[in-house]
């Protein structure tokens, strides 16, 4: 780091030269800003010339700015259990990954986003991967999120996957997949927000690099939802269905539904009427085409699903089922998410596509299976388990930091409901600088991009670096306390297009 910043300390002599201002031990785990020699990588040289001409206290300065403008927006998420809405956090370092390493994972994304595609267009047809026995069927079929009253559904244009936001770790030897994240996936006003926040309060910084824009993800978006409208609705309203004020993403959707330009509506906006459904406005009732829903499937119609549910509107299922309404991403979309189907995924790229997956997968025991589910209760110290059905850091064990009592809930838990669970081994990601406590320290970071598969296969040229803010931590997770950074593609020529300019949206 610049020599501007101060020294740290208890840091070698030889790493003092190369990295004044960190307070930053080089470890065994990869740097995404720094190499071996603690210098800087060829992606982040410009940031690194231009850190040079900047000191501590500018720093600081900025970084409190930006959290004033977080706060300025609103830009808030629930932590824990929902009542703690708190400003998002935001580091101002960037990550950035050169056009040619976002390139492979372009590719990657947009082969694996459409096995999975391809997998729930079989798995609600004709299963033939099922009949084949690639795929366990008891595996798909017991699964929570598998929905029967899918089964012989077809969605307009065979897209059941609208928008995924998969998770990716960088190891030593490259990226790979930890979820997939069908369902409803979060984060991508964050990722917009960050990108704007970091331009107001830190434009020089944009004069390192060529950035990759992603502002146009709520275009595309919007051009999904209305390609994917039932033929016979072509002329009306996308909406975007949200459970409402209490949901600790309540701000994205909020957010994404002005950008795209679309209503945002609860479930008590909307009615099905004459098997339509409607959207009730100023100017009377008006048909709804399409539905970008952020609530799970449970809650989306009382009549269908939950009965108790007060989120969803009444027959809306049946409107999709006859036609008049598309809802994205697909009720029943979660079973390729499952994490006990997660270990499927390159059999699925193999048996839809004939080709070898392109990213690969983190190794995965299923504790359904009688040897895998003794080596994982032989080693729960060791290893993170996961309940299957689980997000956002949920219904998990990590194991190196457990306890005796917690190791001996989940072991019971394993023995009475073995499909409900999956573990993986602890992985030793990548971390980047962040400044904490006036000092640049490394912290952990994951990466979700966004991947589009209407009108055409897109992933946006950047995505959400999420931040694992203790130290020490695993845990990247929004609702568990992680914060993010604004990534940058640098360079041009992805297939979003474009590089960024000085407008301010």
């Amino acid at each position: 780091m610049p020599s501007s910043f101060p020294a740290p300390a208890g840091v070698g002599d030889r790493q003092k030269n190369c990295l004044p201002g960190m307070d930053y031990g080089l470890d065994a785990d990869f740097d995404e800003m720094v190499d071996a020699t603690g210098r800087p990588r060829p992606p982040y040289r410009g940031l690194w010339e231009l850190l040079e001409t900047l000191g501590p206290e500018i720093w600081e300065e900025r970084q409190r700015a930006a959290g004033e403008e977080f706060r300025r927006r609103g830009v808030t998420f629930a932590v824990g259990s929902g009542s703690e809405e708190r400003i998002f956090p935001f580091d101002l370092l960037p990550r950035i990954l050169s056009a040619s390493e976002w390139l492979r994972l372009e590719r990657g994304l947009i082969q694996r986003v459409t096995a999975l595609n391809c997998f729930l267009q079989d798995i609600y047809g004709q299963a033939r991967i099922l009949h084949d026995r690639i795929i366990p069927a008891d595996l798909v079929l017991g699964s929570s999120q598998f929905r029967k009253e899918m089964v012989g559904v077809a969605m307009p244009h065979g897209i059941y996957v609208m928008v995924a936001g998969p998770d990716l770790l960088r190891l030593r030897d490259g990226f790979v997949v930890l979820e997939d994240n069908l369902r409803v996936p979060s984060g991508a006003s964050y990722m917009l927000i960050n990108r704007r926040v970091l331009r107001r309060v830190l434009p020089s910084l944009f004069e390192s690099a060529p950035v990759a824009s992603i502002e146009s993800y709520p275009a595309l978006l919007r051009q999904a939802l209305q390609s994917l409208r039932p033929e016979g609705a072509r002329d009306k309203l996308a909406v975007l269905l949200t459970p409402g004020i209490h949901n600790p993403a309540y701000f994205e959707h909020t957010f994404l539904a002005q950008e795209m330009g679309i209503a945002l509506a609860e479930g008590k906006d909307l009615a099905v009427i004459e098997g339509n459904v409607q959207l009730r406005t100023a100017s009377g009732w008006k048909g709804v085409g399409s539905i970008y829903r952020r609530l799970n499937d449970d809650f989306l119609d009382p009549l269908a699903f939950r009965p108790e549910s007060l989120l969803g509107v009444p027959g809306l299922f049946a409107a999709f089922r006859a036609g008049r309404v598309n809802i994205l991403n697909a009720i029943g979309a979660g079973v390729a998410d499952d994490k006990a189907i997660y270990p499927f995924v390159p059999l699925m790229i193999r048996y839809y596509l004939a080709e070898d997956p392109v990213l690969p997968n983190v190794e995965t025991f299923l504790c359904e299976r009688t040897a895998e589910r003794n080596h994982v209760l032989a080693n729960l110290e060791k290893l993170v388990v996961k309940e299957v059905s689980q997000a956002g850091g949920y219904g998990m064990l990590f194991g190196p930091a457990s306890s005796i009592q917690e190791r001996a809930a989940f072991r019971e838990r394993i023995l009475a409901e073995p499909r409900n669970y999956i573990a993986q081994p602890v992985l030793s990601f990548s971390h980047l600088p962040c400044w904490i406590d006036g000092r640049f320290q490394p912290r952990r970071v994951d990466l979700r991009p966004f991947v589009l598969l209407a009108p055409d296969p897109v992933v946006v040229p950047g995505g959400l670096t999420r931040v694992a803010l203790a130290k020490g931590s695993f845990i990247v997770n929004s609702c568990q306390g992680g914060g993010s950074k604004d990534t940058w593609i640098s360079g041009v020529g992805t297939k979003a297009g474009g590089a960024e300019n000085a407008a301010e949206p």
